[in-house]
């Protein structure tokens, strides 16, 4: 019974997500003869790439943390960039998608 109720919450998440990027399209309609495995929530990766200074990369990994985001060693050690004084970090995260 827990696992249809976070079903049903990460779908009602994801569709208030699609809403920002979808605008007023109804969400809500139903897709006729679509097969029943294609209404199982899948995952796709969704990559975050910070690029600053050492110190504004590394306290926003902290803060990101610190809200339950994701843990400072899920991203990529700090990578210098082409331009001095600048480095980059990756997060790759799996999200439902419907």
């Amino acid at each position: 019974m827990a696992q249809v109720q976070k079903f049903v919450k990460n779908q009602k998440f994801a569709q208030l997500e699609l809403q920002q990027y979808l605008g007023s399209e109804n969400l809500n309609t139903p897709i006729l003869n679509q097969p029943s495995e294609n209404l199982l929530p899948k995952r796709e990766p969704i990559k975050h790439l910070l690029i600053g200074s050492p110190k504004a990369v590394t306290n926003t990994i902290y803060r990101l943390q610190a809200i339950g985001y994701a843990n400072i060693g899920d991203w990529s050690p700090l990578l210098p960039t082409a331009n001095p004084g600048e480095v980059m970090s990756i997060l790759i995260r799996q999200i439902l998608m419907q």
